[in-house]
């Protein structure tokens, strides 16, 4: 009998294998009996062609956006590696055309969702696709208060996780371990892109971190001291209505300096702009800048500092051309998930952000998660050394991660891992580009292809293809290009043509 049960805890595809047996693919609805290591499978059901609709969801034009899916297995798991653990994930399984690869998506902001339409591309792509809310739900910070291995999941813990049950459910419905895995998220995604790299060297064979918000809780305090210093006195605020009449006069210094004038300045560091130049002659006006607002917009273009000290709070400034998007950082409150953070990790639900006191409190935050949304360790040579490949981007007009994070990454991840960087990492600066998208730059470019062209025939990226869409119609392509080089007119052609540009 003490054989018998021990046989049927193995379950049928052990004891095949036992017996010489080839396992068989197991069905859909079959997934849902599996047994996965630190959790459970909910459900396994199969999902017609343009069938599926986000739970929730109530916005119409979100749902259409699913229309286009093929069939495919939904299977949803609950994780639990700790006991305090709820990591909700999900694996979607093409029932046909799979190009027998794995994509995950990570997350944006504080997490606390499936990332849907990001899976969606992935399996339209003909990727299996896998995504998790990383522990919670809601995209706010309650769930860290008193519960510290939550914070764990959503720091690293749920995106692992999530992979190594993905790729088991993938093998035991297809009878095939994917051939290759890949990582792709923005923002809190492209730190957990870099964790990945740094923590996990193995769980896939190319990432794709873009705008990377590594060093979170040092950047969540800067952001909230910087929002409380452009609203030290009404005299100082700028009002968002001379957003643009800044950004004009930006362009009008800086965008032909790549002879091309279209709207997007190529290389922002090449860009120096003295908001002085706008300050009113008189009384203030909608079309110039007082004395304190031009010391306002100073502050947002430069390193984040103590103006008592000069201590440096955050080494990032926010670049030119991304004055459309100063309000999100630079609005009437500090930027929500900024807040969140400092409110529900650092001190307390009912903290005031008015009373930050800096350097000090910088240095609170920086300790408060004990290292855990750090991401910035530059020593990924195991992930390299594996033949894993990372490809970084950002938008040189991000106004809410500072570009200059993913170029100090760059730089760092060089110095420590050496030669080995030369054919395992690219960065590609987007022109024009804002937070993870948008802006007047070619910001639609296929980044997983680029990483699969580079992981399988080992082609590393030196440009990639990049479009700009108006109303869902590409009216301007560019060749972006890998850090340092910069994209230069050839002097005949159109400037909204890719092939009249050249990487040097």
């Amino acid at each position: 009998m003490r054989i018998a049960a021990f046989f049927a805890l193995l379950g049928a595809a052990t004891l095949d294998a036992l017996n010489g047996a080839t396992p068989a693919p197991i069905a859909c609805e079959s997934l849902a009996q599996m047994k996965v290591t630190t959790g459970q499978v909910l459900s396994a059901e199969s999902v017609q062609a343009g069938a599926f609709a986000p739970p929730n969801a109530t916005n119409a034009n979100a749902i259409t956006a699913f229309n286009t899916l093929p069939a495919f297995c939904r299977v949803t798991l609950k994780l639990t590696p700790s006991s305090d653990s709820d990591i909700r994930v999900e694996v979607w399984l093409p029932q046909s055309g799979w190009n027998h690869k794995l994509q995950a998506s990570g997350n944006g902001g504080l997490g606390g969702a499936i990332p849907y339409p990001a899976m969606a591309a992935s399996m339209r792509a003909g990727f299996a696709a896998a995504g998790t809310d990383t522990g919670h739900v809601g995209g706010n910070a309650d769930f860290v208060v008193d519960h510290p291995e939550k914070l764990v999941d959503f720091a690293y813990r749920a995106i692992h996780e999530m992979t190594v049950t993905a790729k088991t459910l993938v093998a035991a419905h297809y009878d095939a371990r994917p051939t290759r895995a890949y990582f792709n998220s923005c923002s809190t995604g492209g730190r957990q892109a870099l964790i990945e790299a740094q923590r996990y060297p193995d769980d896939f064979d190319g990432i794709v971190a873009g705008d990377p918000s590594w060093d979170q809780m040092r950047l969540y305090a800067a952001r909230v001291w910087l929002n409380t210093y452009v609203n030290r006195t009404p005299a100082a605020v700028i009002p968002a209505s001379k957003y643009p009449m800044i950004h004009n006069a930006v362009l009008g210094k800086c965008d032909a300096l790549d002879d091309v004038k279209d709207g997007v300045i190529e290389a922002p560091t090449k860009c120096s702009f003295d908001f002085a130049t706008l300050t009113c002659s008189g009384e203030d006006r909608a079309d110039c800048l007082t004395k304190d607002q031009v010391e306002t917009a100073n502050a947002m273009t430069r390193p984040i500092r103590d103006p008592k000290s000069g201590a440096v709070l955050h080494p990032g400034r926010y670049y030119p051309g991304s004055e459309l998007g100063w309000g999100g950082v630079a609005g009437p409150s500090p930027s929500g998930e900024s807040h969140e953070g400092m409110r529900k990790i650092v001190f307390t639900p009912d903290w005031d952000y008015h009373t930050i006191n800096v350097p000090d409190d910088v240095e609170r935050a920086v300790k408060a998660d004990k290292g855990l949304l750090h991401g910035g360790d530059p020593d990924v040579s195991r992930f390299f050394k594996r033949g894993g490949k990372l490809l970084m981007y950002h938008g040189w007009a991000d106004p809410l991660v500072s570009p200059d994070t993913s170029v100090i990454m760059f730089k760092r991840i060089n110095d420590t891992v050496g030669s080995s960087a030369a054919n395992s990492l690219a960065l590609f600066m987007v022109p024009g580009m804002g937070h993870c998208q948008g802006g007047p730059g070619s910001d639609v470019f296929d980044k997983v292809a680029a990483l699969d062209r580079w992981v399988e025939p080992r082609m590393k990226p030196q440009s990639i293809e990049a479009a700009h869409v108006t109303a869902g119609v590409v009216d301007r392509t560019r060749q972006l290009c890998a850090y340092p080089a910069t994209a230069h007119y050839n002097g005949t052609g159109s400037t909204d043509d890719a092939k009249n540009f050249r990487c040097q």
